[in-house]
């Protein structure tokens, strides 16, 4: 039964059509429009002005469930050419960098988008990504997947590689997903503001050894590495047990905040706690947007 409240779908919207066994498809709601599957043509016609989570139709009568897709909906669909991040990974990226409204954020590695998509929904009308990526075609990949879901007016996209360094000197939160991010550090410092966090992601071991001592020799402290695993379970109240399969290793999540060191001998104790050589610490004279925190 509708009520006041409830929304409608409307022509423009993105839109869910959801099956037997959880069969998806995603769509953008166009009048006129046809939707072709396996178990019949649906009209884009016949699910405009419909109320969110009702039933429609196919011409053969297969019945769906009309939703509005999740973000993780939109970000594991998303047209690819490279391995993307899962929700589980980003859900803890975002919380554990203090992703905000109005927030200014940079990313290293825009490949199809998927955290491109996650980081400009949190950051807002109000907020700016910046994402650098150095070929070409990911780049117009990701700039498609940003307009399929009507977040590219929040997202700058620069073709550069990061070597060169970031234009930015005040950045919120820095996402480093480059297959050599030890190597990019120092640029990463230099973007960010003072006391804000980098998250940066590898697969292997190897990498993370790499990432930690160059995360020492660049002043980051608070340096922390994870990952997360996800286990659903089947949610069928009489027999209720774990999922056949899990989502588990998918990569190593490494965070650290920029600080500044002081060669002060009472800064030593707390700067070696952080694996910061208390002989090689730099003073840094604050910015401005340093100080505006």
């Amino acid at each position: 039964m509708k009520t006041s409240g409830d929304k409608l779908a409307l022509a423009g919207e993105l839109a869910q059509l959801v099956g037997l066994r959880h069969k998806s498809f995603i769509l953008t709601l166009a009048p006129g429009a046809e939707l072709q599957t396996h178990r019949g043509v649906v009209r884009h016609d016949d699910l405009i002005g419909k109320q969110w989570g009702s039933q429609v139709f196919s011409h053969l009568g297969a019945a769906f469930f009309l939703l509005q897709p999740s973000l993780a909906d939109l970000l594991l669909t998303l047209p690819r050419t490279t391995q993307i991040l899962y929700p589980k990974d980003i859900g803890f990226i975002l919380v554990t960098m203090d992703v905000a409204p109005g927030q200014k954020l940079i990313e290293a590695g825009t490949g199809s988008g998927s955290m491109a998509i996650a980081l400009a929904h949190f950051v807002g009308p109000a907020g700016k990504l910046i994402s650098y990526e150095q070929r070409a075609d990911m780049q117009n990949l990701a700039r498609k997947n940003l307009e399929r879901v009507g977040l590219d007016n929040r997202v700058d996209l620069k073709l550069r590689d990061i070597a060169e360094g970031f234009d930015e000197t005040d950045a919120d939160g820095l996402f480093l997903d480059v297959p050599n991010p030890y190597d990019y550090l120092a640029q990463a410092r230099a973007a960010l503001k003072g006391g804000r966090i980098l998250c940066t992601i590898v697969p292997t071991v190897n990498q993370v050894e790499k990432v930690l001592i160059a995360l020492r020799q660049n002043n980051f402290a608070f340096v922390e590495v994870c990952e997360t695993m996800l286990r659903y379970y089947k949610a069928e109240p009489s027999r209720l047990r774990p999922a056949d399969r899990m989502v588990a290793h998918t990569a190593f999540l490494i965070f650290g905040r920029r600080v500044e060191g002081n060669p002060d001998a009472r800064s030593r104790e707390l700067l070696e706690e952080h694996g910061i050589d208390a002989g090689s610490a730099r003073t840094v004279t604050p910015t401005s947007s340093d100080t505006a925190q």
